[in-house]
């Protein structure tokens, strides 16, 4: 049995010291073979993305003997080799533009030294310049460029805005030298998690080509389930792989579903089920975006975007839809084009990260985890036992928990939405079967939540925002149950009514549906 590649991104590694390594050569052919020289690509942190350079490189490098076996190693010119130049930013954080430029003359001089050439210019871009003309007129060959994790520097300081510009302007400077220096390449490849406006940071490299969501490439990192299977058969006994799928795979760029390696790796090493890749990084900044833009959690379960939205930013113009997509707490679930106009659906991709994603954002409304813990037990005791005064008190308890300084600085709270995604990311952080906003032939049932052989209709209403009767008056009244009749045992309507001046629950009724 060979050894699992946990946080490996060297290629060399993986193929000399008997790891798993599942084969993503075929793509170098195809990249190469397309005759295009720049390429972009943006995945989610911890997809291999890193892996893949590597592999690039090293393919470039004309190492033929650790493509033995694979794809590549019959379909590829290894009499010719190319110097290669491998940037990664992904070490570390980034405190300022001083820093980064610290960082990037640094490498340029780590290159320099290693390749016996002399830097001779003072300019940080023109030293990048330098380096590689000097390269390629060394080794009379075109030089190969990959750059690793580019927008990491911006993210580390992507909340204060002023020195994300101040960084994002440096790197614009030092990657404004892969136009200048065309003559003197033969192929670029640039990785990140986010996808930021080209003109931002790019400017002028128009012939940079972006494979983010292009179907052909949207395996490209990331195990297929076919991957899963014939790769790692050898540790799959007795393992339920319906299981597995629903809680890991499900990310998907206009192609084939996949799973997130760092996930599966893992699961195979530990046999639990665990949000083991959410777990790796806080989406705090995120969670702090959707209070300001007033974004409603319960959308994230259907959400329908532009390509204008999914499509790049810049840090003056960043939209939760599109960081909740490239970030990887989205994925797409369809695509339609209506009137001419690309209309995308977002979803969450599997279990681990619709649970994950919930549960974090209770823990940063409420700061106190002990607490958001016991309320997750008591809610799943509560619906099991069908105990409905345990549950009104355990409702009334979600929002007690909020300490009153979140209120006084946040508007979400005045917003209807806000009072009804507290209780489905509740639902959802327990582990319950949640359908938000379900949708019937009469309306919308804003929560429903199924749970063994029952069905609790849940409606909401804002008492200083609504004047069309109680909610639970509105779930009999356009008979949202009918849905569900016939199709479990028990049906439950529950109408929940909410104060913003008492900041809890001021209404919570509950009708049996006789069968």
């Amino acid at each position: 049995m060979k050894k699992l590649p946990i946080g490996i991104q060297s290629f060399e590694k993986i193929r000399t010291d008997n790891y798993y390594y599942v084969d993503k050569t075929y793509f170098i052919n195809k990249l190469v073979d397309e005759g295009g020289g720049y390429y972009f690509l943006s995945r989610p942190r911890r997809f291999g993305k890193s892996l893949f350079l590597d592999t690039l490189r090293y393919a470039f490098l004309g190492k033929r003997e650790l493509f033995k076996d694979l794809y590549l190693e019959d379909n590829w010119d290894w009499d010719t080799k190319y110097p290669v130049i491998k940037i990664s930013f992904g070490a570390g954080v980034i405190k300022d533009a001083e820093n980064l430029k610290s960082l990037i003359i640094s490498l340029i001089r780590n290159y320099s030294e290693k390749e016996g050439i002399t830097i001779k210019e003072e300019l940080l871009n023109k030293q990048f310049y330098e380096l590689i003309e000097k390269l390629s007129v060394k080794y009379a060959q075109k030089v190969v460029v990959l750059i690793d994790e580019y927008d990491k520097p911006i993210l580390d300081r992507i909340e204060d805005r002023e020195k994300a510009i101040e960084i994002r302007e440096e790197l614009k400077n030092f990657y404004s030298v892969l136009k200048d220096a065309d003559e003197f390449l033969k192929f670029v490849f640039i990785t990140g998690v986010s996808k930021f406006n080209k003109v931002s940071i790019f400017s002028g490299l128009n012939q940079l080509n972006d494979i983010t969501l292009d179907a052909e490439y949207s395996t490209i990192c990331g195990y297929t389930q076919h991957d899963l299977e014939t790769v790692f058969f050898d540790r799959l006994e007795g393992v339920n792989l319906d299981e597995v799928r629903r809680w890991y795979n499900g990310y998907s760029w206009l192609g084939e579903s996949v799973y997130n390696p760092f996930d599966i790796l893992l699961y195979l090493d530990k046999g639990e089920f665990r949000p083991y890749w959410f777990e790796t990084g806080t989406p705090t900044f995120l969670i702090k975006l959707l209070a300001e833009k007033r974004f409603n959690i319960i959308e994230a379960e259907h959400l329908e975007v532009s390509e204008k939205v999914l499509g790049s930013f810049d840090i003056d113009a960043i939209y939760p839809e599109n960081l909740l997509f490239q970030t990887g707490y989205l994925t797409i679930k369809d695509r339609k084009v209506i009137n001419d106009r690309a209309i995308y659906t977002l979803s969450y991709p599997n279990r681990e990260v619709k649970i994950s994603f919930n549960d974090y954002f209770l823990s940063y409304l409420s700061q106190d985890t002990i607490l958001t813990e016991k309320n997750k037990n008591r809610l799943y005791y509560a619906i099991d036992e069908n105990d409905f005064d345990k549950l009104r008190e355990i409702f009334r308890s979600f929002f007690a928990s909020i300490p009153f300084d979140w209120y006084r600085k946040n508007e979400l709270a005045g917003y209807e939405g806000y009072y009804s995604s507290i209780v489905y990311s509740y639902f959802v952080a327990s582990g319950f079967n949640v359908v938000a906003e379900d949708m019937t032939n009469a309306g919308r049932i804003d929560l429903t939540v199924l749970y063994k052989d029952r069905a609790y209709i849940i409606e909401f209403k804002v008492v200083e925002l609504s004047s069309e009767g109680n909610a639970l008056q509105q779930i009999k009244e356009k008979r949202y149950y009918e849905k569900y009749v016939g199709k479990v045992k028990d049906i439950y309507l529950i109408g929940v009514e909410f104060s913003k001046s008492d900041r809890n629950i001021v209404g919570f009724d509950v009708l049996t549906l006789e069968r």
